[in-house]
């Protein structure tokens, strides 16, 4: 895979040069494209799980080039927006709330999120957010239950 691609990929098609929150460019961008794209919960599992994987392979290529965990690498926010929605109804309040909870636990890192990022390699930057869109989900998945 040559560097460009790499870059390409791991940076979302450029969402990760934003020059404020990347992250939330990177997150942005993928609650995008879940949402107009019609997927079956199966689909969009075998997607993540593909995108996961390939993220945890660039992303450490950019890595080796750029620093520790660089900014501009937000396929993990991707991904983890990705998990945040997974098995949730596609309402505009759900999707909403999905990125404000992604966001959350992506920022503040409770719950292990914070140990599990120094994983070496790509395993770090991919893992964290995907156990931040599994924590976002596992509340709204509370919240479907109880409220509905």
């Amino acid at each position: 895979m040559s560097s460009r691609l790499h870059y390409w990929f791991s940076t979302v098609l450029g969402a990760g040069y934003v020059p404020k929150a990347p992250g939330t460019a990177g997150s942005l961008a993928g609650i995008l494209f879940f949402w107009f794209l019609p997927l079956s919960a199966f689909s969009l599992t075998g997607i993540l799980t593909i995108l996961f994987f390939a993220g945890v392979y660039s992303s450490y290529y950019v890595e080796k080039l750029e620093g520790n965990d660089p900014a501009l690498v937000v396929i993990d926010e991707f991904v983890g927006q990705g998990v945040a929605i997974l098995f949730i109804p596609k309402t505009l309040l759900l999707y909403a709330a999905a990125f404000i909870l992604f966001r959350l636990f992506d920022i503040v890192k409770p719950l292990g999120i914070n140990r599990i990022q120094n994983l070496p390699g790509g395993w770090g930057i991919m893992t964290d957010d995907l156990l931040a869109g599994v924590y976002a989900n596992i509340i709204l998945q509370i919240f479907i239950y109880v409220r509905f």
